[in-house]
């Protein structure tokens, strides 16, 4: 079972593992020679980790509210659009996409908030 857990993380990589020596002998790491502040480095990986964490959560939507958050925070390539846009393009009323939008975001907070799944 140990060998197994072990294949999954096989080929992952910390930024701060060491990948060479320079010409002195110093160690190198991936984040050095990414030629950027290692900070923010981190910070955007750990953004990323987090999309993908919520990404997950946003599966258990049904096609309508992925659609309706999709258009209204411009997400997936779509442009951001208002309640009233999204009514019209869907041929639905304003509130409907209100009580929509609600009822998603409801659903993600609730997943986020009975998880114990965090981002490591």
């Amino acid at each position: 079972m140990h060998l197994r857990n072990r294949k999954k993380t096989n080929r992952e990589v910390s930024l701060y593992d060491p990948i060479g020596v320079d010409r002195e002998g110093n160690e190198i790491s991936l984040v050095d020679v990414l030629g950027t502040d290692p900070e923010v480095v981190a910070d955007q990986v750990e953004v990323l980790v987090v999309i993908e964490w919520v990404r997950n959560f946003v599966q258990s939507l049904t096609q309508k509210e992925k659609m309706v958050l999709d258009l209204r925070f411009g997400l997936n390539g779509h442009p951001r659009m208002t309640q009233r846009d999204i009514a019209r393009h869907l041929n639905i009323s304003r509130s409907y996409v209100s009580r929509i939008e609600k009822r998603a975001v409801r659903k993600i907070l609730r997943e986020l908030g009975s998880s114990d799944r965090m981002p490591q």
